[in-house]
């Protein structure tokens, strides 16, 4: 048996392979989801008609335990309420890169190893199927962390996603040294360690968690990818200037990635909307991204 809490009402027990053949016809509803991680909670915003097609949103670095900061940071439930299409909100998964992990990690006392392209691709869509939310029918889009990511899972996954957007992400993370600037940045997060999630820079698992690598892979599907180029403006404002000289340097390492993969996808004939654009590695600048994937997505989920 699963909790299921819909808004503030009580909560109700929900069937694992509850018979659903039609998604709700709107509302927000928290599911627990279970995985080989344990239960994981999901934020879900139901298809505004009772559609199939679902958007998965994925989260960046710090991403909180409670809930989807694209639920509170950004306006996307605003932006997709009229629409019919289903959005997936996973809580939880920081400094995992939402990949299968080879281990727990060693330098926190990690108990049970991440498993993320596990859960999302397989125990996730399976789960959510019986709510009638098709498998085969999804788009992914992720910020910073997510946003490589969302590449790479849509790139293994072809049979699941019709559409993969990446909003100021690390889409190359076999350039040299980067994985030390993971390193330090997952040590800062959480105290995780990068080695236990992808082994050392000459692994494998890098190039395969590295979605410029895997552009050949991602042809023909419909890609969105677009970064800041660190100019900060007026919605850097309220986070302070401490945390604006860091999603300064932050996106000057974003831009840098997507010029690589833009240059890539150009040399390889792979067709690829990457945008640069002004600002810096902050939410307000992934809700504009959002805004202008919109017409995208429906259009490659079919719901226009």
């Amino acid at each position: 048996m699963v909790v299921s809490s819909v808004g503030t009402s009580a909560a109700v027990a929900v069937p694992i392979a509850a018979p659903v053949m039609r998604a709700p016809a709107g509302g927000f509803e928290e599911l627990f989801v279970p995985s080989s991680m344990g239960p994981i909670k999901v934020q879900v915003q139901w298809a505004s008609r009772g559609g199939s097609s679902a958007l998965y949103l994925l989260d960046g670095l710090r991403a909180p335990a409670d809930h989807s900061q694209w639920t509170t940071d950004t306006d996307a439930l605003r932006q997709f309420a009229g629409d019919n299409v289903t959005l997936v909100f996973p809580v939880g998964g920081h400094s995992s890169f939402y990949t299968d992990w080879y281990r727990p990690s060693r330098t926190n006392g990690q108990k049970t190893a991440y498993k993320w392209e596990t859960f999302l691709t397989r125990e996730l869509p399976d789960f959510l199927a019986g709510y009638g939310v098709s498998r085969t029918n999804n788009a992914i889009v992720g910020a910073s962390m997510g946003g490589n990511a969302a590449l790479v899972l849509a790139a293994h996954h072809r049979d699941q996603f019709r559409f993969a957007g990446s909003f100021s992400g690390f889409v190359n993370p076999t350039y040299p040294m980067w994985n030390e600037a993971m390193r330090v940045a997952m040590r800062d997060e959480g105290n995780f360690n990068v080695d236990d999630m992808w082994g050392p820079a000459s692994d494998p698992a890098w190039v395969r968690n590295d979605a410029t690598a895997q552009l050949e892979r991602l042809r023909g599907l419909p890609l969105y990818v677009t970064t800041g180029n660190g100019v900060p403006g007026s919605a850097d404002v309220p986070y302070g200037l401490g945390n604006t000289l860091n999603a300064m340097s932050l996106e000057a390492m974003t831009v840098v990635a997507a010029g690589i993969f833009r240059d890539r996808a150009t040399a390889l004939g792979v067709s690829a909307r990457v945008d640069i654009v002004n600002g810096t590695h902050t939410w307000p600048y992934w809700q504009q991204a959002l805004t202008t994937a919109r017409p995208m997505i429906l259009d490659a989920l079919g719901t226009r």
